[in-house]
């Protein structure tokens, strides 16, 4: 494992978000919920994870091809996460159809919170989890964030539709 942790500020429409590479894998990309500073030192994969973001945001891409590597989280956690990169762009699922798809059924609970520690916001896509009854719960980088990328990928489905 390399020691080297590669930092990468990125200005997405939805925010500030960070990039973290170790030199091999993408290890996070969250948003930044507060200002603080942060020294970026960015590599050849932030740079290909924010090309890639760009992408996402101009309607270009809909899928990553990124490296990801989840440092931390339980079995369980990365678990939830996977089952995460099978929601279609622009769809939703419920929080218990994803614990089913996991043969999770009664982790419903278990699956909110491990996509509330999901290391790879928009990337591995937790934002298209609702609840049951159709509404937008929880999302680490805010409500209004979940809001506007569910619109934004509706947004772009219509105009290819079309």
């Amino acid at each position: 494992m390399t020691a080297n942790i590669f930092k990468s500020l990125y200005e997405a429409p939805v925010g500030r978000m960070i990039i973290i590479s170790d030199g091999e894998s993408i290890i996070e990309i969250d948003h930044l919920n507060h200002d603080e500073p942060i020294t970026s030192n960015s590599d050849e994969l932030c740079r290909l994870a924010a090309k890639q973001l760009d992408e996402y945001f101009a309607g270009a891409r809909i899928e990553f091809d990124l490296p990801l590597k989840a440092i931390k989280g339980t079995e369980f956690q990365k678990a939830a996460w996977q089952a995460l990169t099978t929601i279609p762009y622009g769809e939703t699922i419920s929080y218990g159809e994803q614990a089913k798809r996991m043969n999770k059924p009664t982790a419903v609970r278990a699956v909110g919170g491990a996509n509330g520690k999901n290391p790879f916001s928009i990337v591995v896509p937790c934002h298209r989890v609702i609840g049951a009854n159709g509404t937008l719960t929880g999302y680490t980088g805010g409500m209004n964030r979940k809001e506007w990328l569910l619109e934004f990928e509706h947004s772009i489905l219509e105009k290819a539709n079309k």
